[in-house]
């Protein structure tokens, strides 16, 4: 039997991390940073914990990673082009998208940047990734400016805040949320046609007109 080539063998290495920070997400998702194990971790992808570690010396490291493409993911939301209104109507349904579809991401998130003891974290992929959030702030301050808004600065803030409360109601009610209607009523808000189709993402039932954590799917 021929040995692996080495493009077989980064291949399988590459299946080891994405299976290792899928498990550990989830981990963290169910019991939290400070209630997760290596143990549990190993358990779910799998993996002896010799793997684990070789990949992922602790846990921080896995939890550094998971931000990191977090951060990734939200800063490259404005690589888009088109006119000043396309791109705003690109940049929120694909905060729309990313929250709906990554519900696990947003709550080990959330649990990380709200708890006083892991704050420290998040704000040190923020230093990580501070060219890419820098870039993010700027890219939405232009187009409000190409938009004509009198104040950009107080605009970017204003449509951040507004997209991360709908990430975190997302992340807290899951599948009660109704997505599609907020995405349209922020075109609406922001003077955006309508969109002519639908995210890919299945709606809530029509009587989930009130939103409640206790009947909300994990």
């Amino acid at each position: 039997m021929s040995p692996r080539s080495a493009e077989a063998n980064e291949e399988l290495r590459a299946q080891s991390r994405e299976r290792i920070l899928a498990a550990a997400l989830e981990v963290f998702a169910e019991k939290g940073y400070h209630d997760a194990t290596i143990s549990h971790i190993t358990q779910r992808a799998g993996v002896s914990r010799g793997l684990l570690t070789y990949y992922f010396p602790g846990k921080q490291n896995l939890v550094d990673e998971l931000l990191d493409r977090y951060l990734d993911g939200v800063t490259a939301l404005t690589d888009v082009t088109g006119t000043p209104d396309e791109r705003l109507a690109a940049i929120i349904d694909g905060v729309m998208l990313l929250a709906a579809s990554t519900a696990p991401v947003q709550r080990i998130t959330l649990s990380l940047v709200i708890n006083p003891a892991t704050h420290p974290l998040f704000a040190a992929a923020e230093r990580r990734k501070e060219k890419r959030v820098t870039a993010l702030e700027d890219s939405l301050r232009a187009l409000f400016a190409a938009r004509g808004a009198e104040d950009p600065r107080t605009e970017e803030v204003l449509l951040r805040s507004v997209l991360e409360g709908v990430v975190f109601k997302t992340a807290v009610y899951s599948d009660q949320y109704p997505v599609e209607r907020i995405r349209r009523r922020l075109h609406t808000l922001y003077g955006l046609p309508a969109p002519t189709a639908d995210l890919p993402l299945a709606s809530p039932p029509p009587r989930a007109t009130r939103l409640r954590a206790s009947q909300a799917k994990p």
